[in-house]
């Protein structure tokens, strides 16, 4: 299972027993957001040695001699159909679904992504995005490594330090969202001067709708052309891409991945049939990146009439992902919205009905309604309206305690009960 290390203890304990996780491997700064029921093996002092917490109890344990990385691995390798990772995504019904991937999901993906970006031995991928996202471990982290390329992690995203890496260290690819090369951009305006940087050679986006604008401006600053791609996390997690070996086609999602299926379908019931060029419809995939299923998806309430929400969200062989796209006649996909009830921030996906329970769980409230709040930086901002005898104070420390800080609301407005 992968933690977003910004979850809140309430979500990690939630996602630990509903994975029935038995240990968590993290490192000492993280392990107090751990439940003290379950095993923390501690990797500070990796690859040579590790401490393991059991019971109140400390162990250290001897790794042996680290000869360095070796990542390999085919989709039909002996084990691969097992289950290699759970992260917790979709909560249109207001709670967390863990989705199960295998490990020929991932491994799926991540060849298709040195094929689409034609990484090689020389590559040197900047990781600004947590590991914890798929996006972040799978095209930023896992792809290069497979290319026999190598991989500079940052702790934390700061646009200013990024800047610095990029012109100092011979960095061939950045992955981020939109936010993060919006940042990058503002500082570079500000300074007045262009990256200088001679290495650099590719930039995909994804995890949000790119603005074209933002695209244009960073091809100003950069030189580089800042390639869109479209996935989620149920499809392991890319699915559309603008590739290197071709024209990028701004405004648009991409063509589909190597050995990935996307059709633009209609959003009746199902069986659903196949959209014409030009005419809007949900997009849907299929491919060996697809995931198997949620974990524990019986004990999860279903969404009515949104089959994408819980258990399998198949039509048939398709993977429906809620959002709205059209194909246009040179084969790339343009994004035109979402069917499903969810925002994002920052790259990472909110989901109005996971706050509007956490807050109404607050003694006081009575009423609660999120929306989203565009901004220009972060995509989108989230805001509360609450019915209800509580203080904005209150509410605040509530999500503090029960929310990962980028669900928490910048914006609180409160109307007394009648």
């Amino acid at each position: 299972m992968l933690i977003n290390p910004l979850a809140a203890r309430a979500e990690i304990a939630y996602q630990i027993a509903d994975g029935n996780v038995g240990a968590v491997f993290t490192t000492a700064a993280l392990a107090d957001h751990v439940p003290e029921s379950v095993v923390r093996v501690l990797l500070d002092d990796s690859p040579a040695r590790a401490r393991v917490v059991a019971d109140g109890v400390v162990k250290e344990v001897d790794l042996g001699t680290h000869h360095g990385l070796t990542l390999e691995g085919e989709t039909d390798a002996p084990g691969a159909r097992e289950e290699a990772a759970v992260v917790y995504t979709s909560a249109l019904a207001g709670t967390l679904l863990g989705a199960s991937l295998t490990h020929a999901n991932l491994i799926s993906n991540a060849r298709a992504t040195v094929d689409a970006a034609a990484m090689t031995r020389a590559s040197h991928s900047l990781a600004v995005l947590p590991f914890s996202h798929l996006f972040g471990l799978v095209v930023s982290g896992a792809a290069p490594l497979l290319a026999g390329g190598r991989v500079t992690t940052m702790p934390r995203f700061n646009p200013a330090r990024a800047i610095e890496v990029l012109e100092r260290q011979p960095i061939t690819e950045l992955i981020g969202v939109p936010a993060v090369f919006a940042a990058i951009a503002v500082l570079l305006g500000r300074r007045g001067s262009a990256l200088a940087s001679e290495h650099l050679r590719l930039c995909i986006c994804g995890g949000a709708p790119l603005p074209i604008e933002l695209q244009d401006r960073w091809g100003e600053l950069t030189g580089v052309e800042l390639r869109q791609g479209y996935g989620l996390t149920e499809a392991g997690p890319v699915c559309l891409f603008n590739r290197v070996d071709t024209r990028n086609h701004r405004g648009t999602l991409g063509v589909p991945f190597p050995g990935v299926r996307v059709s633009v379908r209609t959003t009746s019931p199902a069986p659903s049939v196949e959209t014409q060029h030009g005419v809007e419809g949900e997009i849907c995939v299929a491919g060996p990146n697809v995931f198997s299923g949620y974990v524990n998806a019986a004990a999860h309430p279903l969404v009515e009439g949104q089959p994408w929400s819980a258990g399998l969200p198949r039509d048939g062989e398709w993977l429906r992902t809620g959002d709205i796209g059209l194909k246009n006649p040179d084969g790339t996909i343009a994004f035109r919205g979402l069917i499903k009830p969810m925002f994002t921030r920052n790259g990472f996906n909110i989901y109005p009905r996971e706050i509007e329970r956490v807050v109404g769980e607050m003694p006081g409230v009575l009423g609660v309604r999120v929306a989203a709040v565009p901004d220009p930086m972060r995509e989108n901002d989230v805001a509360v309206h609450i019915v209800g005898s509580v203080s904005e104070a209150d509410v605040r420390a509530w999500c503090e305690d029960r929310l990962a800080a980028y669900k928490r609301p910048s914006f609180i407005t409160i109307e007394p009960a009648a």
